[in-house]
């Protein structure tokens, strides 16, 4: 089927709108800067003769890999630690994103400056790699802790990577990423107590402490105290948990506070039950209708241990909750023809999404991708929005013999895509499979909007 191109009533907007990648490009010169001034410290403070030997320029090599490697770290930390700034420059997705990529740099560092200095001080003293290594250890000081923190450091790193994420638990993640604070701890000790650029100089002391005390003051105020305090006065009741489909539930919630909690079409929110099962960790969830009369609903998929004991929740059931975040939201929009792909849980932040751009003023089209027509979520209410036009695609791939989402299927559906803007949710893979197929179809990168239904 072809779809006709929409009329679109363009809503007016007070103000200019911000430009995002004007955030991001400024977040990645602080970024840049930092690391300059770690390189001018370590410039500052080494040597004449840093390089004269092989040993010598091996130690050197070591000490600058370990410096650059522990300001990433502290990055990495402020990127997720729900800095207003930050957030408010480039959203919670990127810095995600950002944050994700960050840590191959930090383990790579890791074992570099382990390595350059075995290597720099085998070198020196003609012992055996092994021997080194215990020599190492015995002879700085807090040398013990900074080999459990670097252990917990590339537990944490090999843990992000995708083989094996995919093997493990929401819960098992979470739990090994919340050892990494103690990581930072006990590596930060040897760098004082044993670091050849921060124990004769002072101020690069002051900068170091400085710069660890500003990252923790900036996890405890708005990762943990600020937001703990809007949780309680913002906590919410579990009402009802309806099925939508085959390993879909809808949850909805309600609070006093409900309605003032800022929450636009699109966003997610960091979840947390307070129930068995559920109490150990917050998940995120997009919400599929925003709160209205009090009443605020998510649409969850049974996608691992979390989201499968949805149905068990209770009416009554307390829950906190943490946001509103993301920037997948309707005033992205910049072009009058609007496509949203949704599959599987992804169809609550679309089915959102397409209640408010109607509401604007749009007319958009949805293309639903599913297994099957029983795990066809919210169809009807999609269906009855006026004004939305909804294309299911079902079927596996297997059985269909091509990909729905391929380049000719979505040119047959919409002739001219090069002209839309589109806003995509679902799984990882088929979120990329989208963009792939949009970009060959020559849709620009900058309108093409994706929201990963992870934060891992």
């Amino acid at each position: 089927m072809t779809v006709p191109a929409p009329v679109t009533r363009r809503e007016r907007t007070r103000g200019r709108r911000a430009d995002p990648r004007a955030g991001s490009r400024t977040v990645r010169l602080v970024m840049v800067l930092g690391v300059v001034a770690v390189l001018g410290m370590w410039w500052l403070s080494v040597p004449s003769g840093f390089a004269a030997t092989p040993a010598d320029a091996m130690t050197s090599l070591g000490e600058l890999s370990g410096m650059v490697g522990a300001f990433l770290v502290c990055a990495q930390v402020l990127l997720i630690a729900r800095v207003p700034w930050f957030e408010n420059a480039v959203g919670l997705d990127r810095l995600v994103s950002w944050h994700r990529s960050l840590g191959a740099s930090v383990v790579f560092l890791v074992v570099a400056h382990v390595l350059f200095l075995v290597i720099g001080g085998e070198l020196l003293s003609r012992n055996l790699p092994w021997t080194e290594f215990l020599s190492l250890l015995n002879t700085y000081p807090d040398m013990t802790a900074a080999l459990i923190g670097t252990i917990a450091f590339l537990a944490v790193g090999f843990s992000s990577a995708r083989l094996i994420r995919r093997k493990l638990s929401y819960e098992v993640w979470y739990w090994l990423h919340v050892t990494t604070y103690v990581a930072i701890f006990l590596t930060f000790l040897h760098q004082l107590s044993g670091g050849a650029h921060f124990v004769a100089y002072p101020v690069n002391r002051v900068i170091w402490i400085a710069l660890y005390l500003g990252t923790a003051a900036a996890v405890l105020t708005w990762r943990f105290i600020l937001p703990g305090l809007d949780a309680w006065r913002g906590r919410m009741r579990v009402v009802s948990v309806v099925p939508e489909s085959q390993g879909v539930n809808s949850v909805w919630l309600t609070g006093p506070h409900i309605d003032r909690l800022g929450v636009r079409a699109g966003n997610f929110m960091l979840f947390r039950f307070v129930t068995w099962g559920h109490l150990a960790t917050a998940h995120p969830y997009s919400v599929s209708a925003v709160p209205a009369n009090g009443y605020l609903r998510i649409t969850v998929g049974a996608l691992g241990d979390h989201s499968s004991r949805m149905p068990a929740l209770r009416p009554g059931s307390l829950v906190f909750a943490e946001g509103p975040f993301g920037r997948f939201t309707a005033d992205r929009a910049s072009r009058s023809r609007i496509l949203l792909v949704a599959g599987g849980a992804g169809i609550g932040p679309i089915r959102a999404l397409a209640e408010e751009l109607v509401r604007r003023g749009a007319r958009p089209v949805v293309l639903y991708r599913a297994r099957s027509a029983q795990h066809l979520a919210l169809l009807g209410e999609l269906q009855s929005l006026p004004g939305v036009t909804v294309v299911p695609l079902v079927g596996r791939r297997s059985e269909l013999g091509y990909d729905p989402l391929d380049v000719d299927p979505l040119r047959r559906i919409i002739p001219d895509l090069h002209d839309w803007e589109a806003f995509i949710c679902g799984p990882e893979g088929m979120g990329e499979r989208v963009e792939a197929s949009l970009r060959m179809l020559r849709m620009p990168k900058r309108f093409i909007h994706r929201e990963e239904l992870s934060m891992s």
